[in-house]
């Protein structure tokens, strides 16, 4: 492997991206011989130009590279290069793939079979537990779940794999040191005990609006396929789905009420192609050429028994779904006193049958 030293300027300079980063290892063979060439020799790439060629020629940052190397080792950062036999390999056939990854906690040779799983940040209940239900699953099948530790989806999908005790992957769009949404500080340290955390950016880069679309590739980039829960039609997930297209990524996504802003994106997505799903069976029954041997358990829908429940109890189990309702409206559509419905609610979420929500709103649990 070319001196890690190399690869780390490389990619601390400002206008040199991954895809010109690219260009140039094709042509100089390796991050040492680029930063020995000459200005004239680097104008000949594409792109380059005398200025990006001068900032690379005079590059004189050493101190800084150093620093940031120790930096790592003192942390128990993992600096992966692109020539690095354990940088993933689905990730460096990507175009544009990261010059360097700053991992906390350890990518496995198994994260290779990993869904996306990605949506709004402003998520709707009914998201939420989609989103909960379905990553647990995947992490019970056995597959690594990748998200991008934003609020809302991604956040309830690391949660609810690390509750199951499976493998999470976190791609963060500002550096490894530099925890975004700062309440995430903590789960990201519970992601990194048991999987890992990732970052292209150098140490102490801010989560900058910039960021999250490159980070975006490298969710799509590691995975089999990105599932979208939630998604306005302008929402930053779809930029995943643009990349994931691009990579020949699966792309599902979940329905949801068409009259949430959260669901115009997504119900968009599956008039134009996206495969519907509505659990992870489905979703694992669709890739299961690619994971063959891989699941721990059998590729069928886990139903949890029913509790025994009265015949007022099972009337209102019935009514209610995923969707949460609002306790007057499940008074009116059952017809029963208040007292009553309350009672039976209190009853059945003592149960595990139902789960009470934040305004006296109720769903299936």
């Amino acid at each position: 492997m070319s001196d890690l030293k190399y690869w780390i300027a490389l990619n601390f300079i400002p206008d040199v991206g991954p895809v010109l980063a690219g260009r140039l290892l094709s042509a100089f063979g390796s991050p040492e011989n680029i930063f020995h060439a000459s200005v004239h020799e680097l104008k000949q790439i594409e792109d380059v130009g005398e200025s990006r060629a001068r900032n690379i020629a005079g590059f004189r940052q050493w101190d800084h590279v150093s620093r940031e190397i120790e930096r790592a080792e003192k942390n128990k950062i993992r600096l992966l290069t692109r020539d690095d036999k354990a940088y993933p390999e689905t990730l460096r056939r990507i175009h544009g793939a990261p010059v360097v990854l700053y991992i906390k906690g350890e990518l496995k040779d198994d994260d290779k079979y990993a869904i996306a799983m990605v949506g709004s940040r402003n998520s709707t209940i009914y998201g939420l537990q989609m989103a909960e239900k379905i990553s647990q699953r995947l992490a019970q099948s056995g597959l690594t779940v990748v998200s991008g530790m934003a609020r809302g989806i991604d956040s309830a999908s690391h949660k609810s794999v690390l509750k199951a005790g499976g493998r999470t992957v976190a791609v963060l769009g500002s550096g490894i040191d530099v925890p975004y949404p700062p309440e995430n500080k903590s789960l990201i340290g519970e992601i990194a005990s048991s999987g890992a955390v990732v970052s292209e950016f150098p140490f102490g880069t801010l989560p900058n609006r910039e960021n999250f679309p490159m980070r975006n590739r490298i969710i799509s980039g590691l995975s089999l396929g990105v599932i979208v829960v939630e998604a306005a039609l302008d929402s930053g997930s779809l930029i995943t789905v643009a990349y994931a297209l691009e990579q020949g990524r699966e792309v599902f996504a979940v329905p949801g009420n068409v009259t949430s802003i959260n669901s115009k994106g997504t119900n968009d997505l599956i008039k134009k192609g996206a495969k519907l799903v509505e659990s992870a069976e489905e979703v694992l029954n669709e890739i299961g050429p690619q994971i063959k041997g891989l699941l721990r358990e059998e590729i069928t829908e886990a139903k949890k028994p029913q509790p025994a429940m009265s015949d007022e109890e099972k009337a209102v189990f019935d009514y209610l779904g995923n969707e949460p309702k609002h306790i007057d409206a499940i008074i009116r559509e059952i017809n029963l006193p208040t007292n009553k419905a309350l009672s039976i609610l209190l009853s059945l979420e003592l149960k595990g049958a139902v789960r009470q929500t934040q305004g006296k709103h109720f769903s299936l649990n």
